[in-house]
């Protein structure tokens, strides 16, 4: 199978990496088309790694940010785009802070959809990536990601939606990323332990114990892609403002993931086409001359 298309949609710079990264080089190599879609530059992001806090990248952190996700992309094979819109940060405090003005979260979700329509309307994916209701975590942004994702679903093949973005295209599946795993972070965990090394996992899975958020729950699709690990390291790594190498990211050494959880994890929200569950392969159910009137015929 090859010429399949898949876009991914994120916030920030550096989502893609820690988000389905080993996947989408995966698909690259397999000869398939990937879009990353970024939509804010990330400009109120922290800085979380400390080697990083040096004079001139806090002043020029767009440029900066900039020059991180060109290197991630390359690292992981895929195109990137830039929606262009303001990181809206994340709110701290009890109360919590306004939105600034103009930032991302606070834009027209209508407004924003015709400007993702419109590369679903160019690129043609067949398969979507994005992030579920609570936005893996509930940040502004990573909630409007969601807000327009499932707008741009049902309005992409409408022609009487934004017909000024170009003809109609449906895409066939959905699917919202599963990047932090319980279970996953406590074989980690009990590996670097068990080699009598410092684990940096014990506070992140305390608090999803104590949420009970078992996100293996609502994974449908588990897609083996270890051989692709070094690419999202890599890409992990080229994002240095945000991943700290001694953090949780980086904590676990790419033999011992390979070894431990060889599967990136995903739930299918959305399908117009037929497939099996569980699955192992996103494009599953899809026929490389199956094309959107073809969905739409079936349905």
């Amino acid at each position: 199978m090859s010429g399949l298309r898949l876009i991914a949609v994120h916030a920030h710079p550096d989502d893609e990496s820690s988000k389905g990264a080993a996947t989408m080089a995966k698909y690259v190599d397999e000869g398939h088309e990937v879009l990353v879609v970024t939509c804010t530059g990330g400009e109120r992001g922290s800085i979380l790694n400390p080697a990083m806090e040096r004079p001139g990248v806090l002043e020029n952190i767009i440029e900066v940010r900039r020059e991180e996700m060109a290197r991630a992309a390359a690292a992981i094979g895929v195109q990137q785009i830039w929606l262009g819109y303001e990181d809206s940060g994340l709110p701290e405090g009890d109360p919590k802070p306004p939105l600034p003005e103009g930032c991302f979260a606070l834009q027209d979700p209508v407004e924003v959809t015709k400007k993702l329509v419109k590369l679903y309307r160019e690129f043609r994916p067949h398969v979507i990536i994005t992030y579920d209701e609570n936005g893996g975590y509930p940040h502004p942004d990573h909630l409007m990601v969601h807000e327009i994702s499932m707008m741009a679903w049902e309005k992409s093949g409408d022609p009487e939606f934004a017909p000024e973005a170009g003809e109609p295209w449906t895409p066939l599946k959905m699917y919202y990323t599963h990047g932090f795993v319980l279970q996953r972070m406590q074989l980690f965990d009990e590996r670097l332990r068990a080699a009598g090394k410092r684990s940096p996992y014990g506070p992140m899975i305390k608090r999803w114990e104590e949420n009970r958020a078992d996100i293996m729950a609502r994974v449908t699709t588990q897609v083996e892609c270890s051989q692709y690990f070094s690419n999202r390291e890599q890409a992990l790594l080229a994002h240095a403002t945000q991943i700290d190498p001694a953090g949780a990211f980086l904590a676990t050494s790419v033999a011992d993931q390979q070894e431990l959880w060889p599967t990136e994890e995903f739930e299918l929200a959305r399908t117009r086409v037929s497939t099996h569950m569980p699955e192992d392969d996103l494009f599953a159910g899809i026929k490389l001359e199956e094309d959107s009137a073809a969905a739409e015929d079936e349905e």
